[in-house]
Parts: C-alpha cells; structure tokens; sequence
C-alpha cells in the first residue's frame, strides 16, 4: 500500500512489465481452454517458446498503439480504447509472422500459437489489463483520502454525460473538498437506477430524500442545456433546503482540457435572473466594426471595460480607450494586452468636459465610431454635486458629440440609463437632456440634408449586475463583514441585467441605427431588492434573522422605488430582434436645445445649484424631485429664459 502511496504517476516500463505478464499467462491458460485441457493434444505445439514469442509481438504491438502511455490512476473509456487496439496489432503481427513462415520455410509452425489460441488470449488478457488498472486507480483513490477529514457529501443534478464527467472530476481529485453520494435528474425514467454505483433520485422531490437519507450536503448542477427558469427553479429549492449549490461552466469552456474540479464554480445571483440571459448572436456586429477606428469614452468603467473588450474581437483597425481614471485604465490596458496582439490600442487619459484636450484626440486619431460610456451615475452624489452631474453628462456629451460630427465619425453611440425616464433626481434629468441634446442634433443634420453625417445613436437599459458601486457588489461586502445589508424600502424595485448584455444591445444599437432612436431592451419583469437580498443571504450560507440582519434605511435623496423604460407619452416600434425595442420620444428643436444647454456654462459661474436645478426642471419638465432637498423647487415658479 505504502509502494502505490509514494507513486504519483505508475512508471510506463511497469505498465508494459504488468501487460506483458498478463498477456504470457493468458496465452498459457488458452492453450488448456483450447485443447480442453487435453495435455497429449498440447504437446504437439512449442508450448512454452509460442507463449514467449507472442509475448514479444505483444509488447511490439504496445509499442506501436502506445497502450502504456495512459495514467493508470485516471483510467477511462480513452484505455479501453487503446486495449482493444494493442490486442488486435498484436494478432495482425502474429498473422504477418506466420504468413512470412510459411511463405519461406524459415521455421517449425508449431512454434507460432494457432490463431484461435490467441483470440483466446486476447479475450483473456483485455478483462485482467482493465481491472488491474481500474484496481490500482481504487488504491489510489483510497490512499490519497484515508487521512483526510470527511469530505462534504455532494448530490450531483443531472445524470447524463456531464454528470458523470463532474462526478469523475470530484472524485479523481485528490485535494477536491467533496465526495459524490447521489445523481439527481429530472428523468422519470432514470429514477432508482444506479451510475458509479450511486443512486439516482429524480427531481427536487428525490433532492429532499437524498438530504434525508444520505446526509447530502451541497448540489452540483451539471446540465449543459439547461434553461435559466429551470435552473432557477433548482437553486431556489437548494436554498429552500439550505443546501449550498455550484454549477459546472459551459462545455465549450472545458471540452478540450477536460472538466476539473476547480472549473466547478459557486452560483452567483447573476444565475438568479428571472428571464432567460439576452443573447443578439450578433456576428454582423463584427462585419460592421472590422477594421474601423473606433472610441470608447469611459473605457475605464464597467460599461466601458466590457465594450473594449467585446470590440477587441470584432478586430477594429484601432481601440482608443479614454478615461481619466488611469489606474483603472492600466488595469484594462494590461488584462487587454494579455488576449489580443493583432488590434492596435491606444490608452488615452482625459476629461470629456475638456474640450482642447478631447478635439486634439479627434485631429490626431480621427475616430470612425464612437462610444460614449463616460458619465457619472451615482444618484445621491450627483444630489450632492448637481453641477458636477451638468458638466459631465451634458456638457461632456455635448463635447464629444460636436467633436464627432465635426470630425466626421460615423456612429456616435451614447450609452443611457433608465433613470432618465421620469427622472427624480438630478443625475436622470441630466441623463434625459444628454439623450434630448443627441437626437435634437441627429434630426438637425438630417433636415439639413447633411450628406453622410453622423448618425447619433442612445441606448437605455436598467441596473447592470455587479457594475461598480452597484447593489450587489454592496451587498457582497456587507455579507463579508457580517451585515446588516442595508436596504433603502421594503418595496423598491429594479431592472437587472447583465454586463455583458448591456454591451450587446449598445454595440447591436451602433450596428442597426440610422440616427435619432433610443433603443431599449425587453428587460423582463423588476427585481425587488429585498429578495435579491434574501437569496443572497442563502447564497452565502447564512440564515436571516440568525446569522445576518437585514435594515431599511430610508429612500435617498432622488431615489424612487420603481424605475421605468418609458415615458408616459413614449409609445415603442418592434425591430428585428424581438428583444430590442425603440422608443419613439417627441422630437425636440436642436436651436432651443443647444441654447438651454449652453445656458447651462452660465449656471454653472453663478454657483447656485437651486437656480442650476431649476434649469433642469425646465428642459425636462417631468423631473420631479424626491425626497430631495430639491423638492422644494417643484413648488416655485421655475426659472424661465
């Protein structure tokens, strides 16, 4: 037991030395199966020379098939394979021997085994080969978790191929922290028969008889075509039970090195989503940037990282990253730098407010396409700082917007936020006038009879999933330290999505838009915060009330508990996608626009945020303060130019 324990990988020489033992006795004991252990009939052939000399072809054929190359503690379906292939080269050499023989007289024929001796052999040895590997996988498996403590007993959901693959991977593992007891699978048909020896339970009922019974302990989903609201379904009952749960990741992620232990993930509130994940198959989107030079301002957020990295595979002529956050910049500059060589990139650090430093960008890169990512986006600090909200989001988006029609861009795509629907806070409204001012342009250019001008381009979608500064990240934090996660009201809501689906529907927006439209998804239904809350919790392992609290804090400043994708007087046109939806909002006149935005330059000097304030008010007359220190404004007589 000690000699197995101390190898980690069986020596290839042993392997050959065991198989071409295994394949003399067997030749020697098909002799006596043969002949019906008839020794008279024996003697008339070489006995012992014939067995040696099939030996050597034997070793010859393992030689060729390289049967012994195998890890014996990692035997599969792959040995079987190669078992059967040694077998038959060593019975076509025997047959080539014995041709040649007799072709030239060269020696007695009873020194060669008859060929039914040998199929008799090969059918004896290929058994003994496969079960002494399979029984010195067994010792090792034994000797690399004998001391160890009791690994946590795991259910592993799914009982076809890529159960049995996470079922082998946690078990053939020396260091893996679990040991499989039971298969769950929602086929009726496979209920109570046994794989590995384990038994099958069927459903999240036999889920629950496995806890029971088997002391079961954590699930593993491992389903590849497994939809979200049927994976959803499976966690919520793991968490019902307080099972913890993992999940294995997509096939393609792992079909060419094989699936490991370590590949097994936890499950993220990301796989709680209530809708199945938005998926546009965009392949034009890559015909359509190829080879274009193309800008992403706020490169360095978490819109903006995601966008550089989707354009890094449509293999744009040139990536221009702008930011002014330049760890953060370096950061994704380096990650980048580790997938693509072939994509030029250039890392540029400014202010989008800076209009001399952002028109020297434009001269000396001339971009094709732009997106506009750059924005702050914190509601109770933009209430705290109105007149940072201005210059950034609508007098940034101003700059850059201008630059780009000047400049000859393309696409100018400007990323949005649903917060500019009826916006109550400050950082909406100014939202909602960077998206008037864009479309305001658009129609100008077009009624103008601009030839090729720049085709002005906003998308708007909810919550992103673990943006920074969002509530997850929040809540994973407060989990960590122990709690209480803070929860502003019992009853506010909230679109989710993903990052990487709020970069699809901007870059499918940039491929698909003529200018003017503010696209929208089909989000699903909200997500109310406090059981986003409640599953993380479970997620985490904790009980509310026991382990972890949770505490409402009050609405913030411009905080509303529901959000919306649309006006009230917004009505939405279908596209292609079933998915993507445009808003038609009223159009706006780009002179009164433009003059109402540059008043803004004049606001900002006199240094009184109510009076600033009140000029949002005024472009968006739907903006209505809540539980601000602006709400006061809604009840004067607003600013008039």
């Amino acid at each position: 037991m000690e000699f197995f324990k101390s190898l980690k990988i069986v020596p290839r020489w042993l392997i050959i030395l065991i198989d071409a033992v295994i394949i003399s006795h067997a030749a020697f004991f098909a002799y006596f199966v043969r002949f019906n252990f008839q020794l008279g009939t024996i003697d008339r052939f070489q006995f012992l020379p014939s067995v040696m000399i099939f030996t050597v072809l034997a070793v010859m054929a393992m030689l060729i098939s390289k049967s012994y190359v195998g890890i014996v503690r990692h035997t599969g379906t792959g040995d079987l394979s190669n078992m059967m292939k040694m077998l038959f080269v060593t019975n076509v050499l025997l047959w080539s021997v014995k041709l040649a023989n007799s072709t030239f007289g060269l020696y007695d024929s009873t020194l060669f085994l008859p060929f039914s001796v040998a199929l008799i052999a090969s059918t004896l040895a290929f058994p003994l080969m496969i079960g002494y590997r399979l029984m010195v996988k067994e010792i090792f498996y034994y000797m690399n978790n004998r001391y160890k403590k009791p690994n946590r007993k795991v259910a592993i959901y799914g009982a076809g191929e890529a159960g049995i693959l996470t079922f082998n991977a946690l078990k053939n593992t020396s260091d893996s922290e679990w040991i499989p007891v039971a298969f769950i699978d929602d086929d009726l048909g496979k209920e109570g028969k046994l794989i590995e020896g384990k038994r099958i339970f069927y459903s999240v009922e036999g889920l629950k008889k496995a806890v029971d019974k088997l002391g079961v302990q954590e699930v593993v989903i491992a389903i590849n075509s497994l939809s979200i609201a049927r994976q959803r379904e499976i966690i919520d009952a793991c968490l019902d039970l307080g099972l913890p749960s993992k999940i294995i990741p997509p096939a393609k992620d792992w079909f060419e090195t094989g699936l490991k232990s370590k590949d097994i993930r936890d499950v993220r509130i990301e796989d709680l989503l209530s809708r199945e994940e938005i998926n546009l198959g965009n392949n034009h989107v890559v015909d359509s940037i190829k080879d274009k030079i193309v800008l992403v301002t706020g490169a360095a957020g978490s819109i903006g990282s995601e966008l550089s990295r989707q354009l890094l595979r449509c293999e744009p002529a040139q990536l221009l990253m702008l930011d002014q956050a330049e760890s953060a910049l370096y950061e994704l500059e380096q990650e980048l730098s580790k997938v693509s060589l072939n994509v030029s990139r250039e890392v540029l650090i400014g202010d989008v407010r800076n209009k001399k430093k952002m028109q020297e960008f434009f001269e000396k890169y001339r971009p094709e396409m732009v997106f506009h990512a750059a924005a702050y986006k914190h509601v109770p600090l933009m209430e705290s700082f109105p007149d940072e909200a201005v210059k950034c989001n609508i007098l940034g988006t101003k700059v850059i917007a201008d630059l780009s029609h000047t400049y000859g861009v393309e696409k100018f795509v400007m990323v949005s936020t649903d917060k500019a629907v009826n916006p109550t806070n400050v950082m909406g409204a100014s939202k909602r006038i960077a998206e008037m001012y864009v479309q305001a342009l658009d129609k100008h250019l077009t009624n103008e009879g601009k030839q090729g001008h720049t085709k002005y381009i906003t998308t708007r979608f909810g919550n992103v999933l673990g943006s920074n500064g969002s509530v997850i990240p929040l809540f994973k934090k407060q989990l960590m330290n122990g709690g209480p996660l803070t929860i502003t009201h019992p009853e506010i809501t909230r679109y989710f999505m993903t990052i990487p689906e709020a970069c699809q529907l901007v870059l499918e927006a940039g491929v698909m838009g003529n200018g003017g439209e503010i696209y929208v998804f089909d989000m699903g239904k909200p997500v109310k915060i406090l059981d986003l809350a409640k599953k993380m919790i479970k997620l985490s392992g904790k009980k509310l009330g026991e382990d972890i609290e949770i505490e409402f804090t009050g609405l913030r400043p411009g905080e509303k508990l529901y959000e919306e994708l649309l006006n009230n007087y917004e009505v939405v046109l279908g596209t292609h996608h079933p998915k993507i939806k445009i808003a038609q909002v009223l159009s706006q006149d780009y002179l009164k626009v433009k003059d109402q935005v540059d008043a803004f330059k004049e606001l900002l000097q006199m240094g009184d945020e109510e009076v600033l304030v009140s000029h949002l008010k005024i472009l968006v007359p739907e903006f209505i303060s809540n539980a601000s220190r602006f709400s006061k404004l809604d009840k004067e007589d607003r600013l008039v130019n």
